[in-house]
């Protein structure tokens, strides 16, 4: 049996199981737990305590307020996809630092590659193409820069063709002691013309 296969056959059970919990009726049924509470567990603000995840499980019409919330907050960020106003990451405590070959933003959309050239560095930005607001920034090409934990300018420039922006490293000291001096973070940002 294919893995497509078993999510196919899993799909119904799923559906019918969020109609049979929907559907029921609770005698003296009421909201067990407000909207900002609800969204704060949709966006993973707050995850639900075990008494308010059992709240949420005896209380179809809590639990109909939940989804429709959902679904709200989901055609809300499909509608902000590719609205996209900087992303944050930082050099992990795991790293040593020592021989730095890639950060990752915080969000996953954004890798800054570390590339030794003879006795310096090579910096490249590079976009991921899943990332939702990637068609629109290589449509659009707008000035990007990377930025340290100080407010330095790392690199700044467009994106080519491959989502990609290149230049030399800008410090004469290697880039992994340079992050740790700056708090470890950095920053990728449309700049504001």
């Amino acid at each position: 049996m294919k893995e497509n296969d078993v999510k196919t056959n899993q799909e119904p059970d799923r559906k019918l199981i969020e109609r049979l919990l929907l559907s029921r009726r609770v005698e003296g049924d009421r909201l067990m737990l407000g909207d900002s509470v609800l969204l704060a567990a949709i966006n993973g603000n707050h995850p639900l305590n075990s008494a308010e995840l059992a709240a949420l499980r005896a209380s179809p019409l809590t639990l109909r307020r939940f989804r429709q919330l959902a679904i709200e907050r989901g055609g809300a960020r499909a509608a902000n996809d590719d609205a996209w106003s900087g992303s944050a990451g930082m050099l992990r405590a795991a790293s040593d630092g020592a021989d730095l070959a890639r950060l990752l933003t915080d969000d996953g959309h954004w890798t800054l590659h570390f590339v030794a050239q003879d006795d310096a560095w090579r910096l490249i930005l590079s976009l991921d193409a899943a990332a939702p607001f990637a068609a629109r920034l290589l449509r659009e090409q707008p000035m990007l820069r990377v930025v340290d934990g100080g407010g330095a300018i790392l690199l700044q420039g467009r994106l080519d063709a491959d989502g990609e922006v290149e230049c030399g490293w800008p410090f004469d000291s290697a880039p992994a002691p340079h992050f740790q001096q700056f708090g470890a973070r950095f920053a990728v940002e449309p700049v504001h013309v």
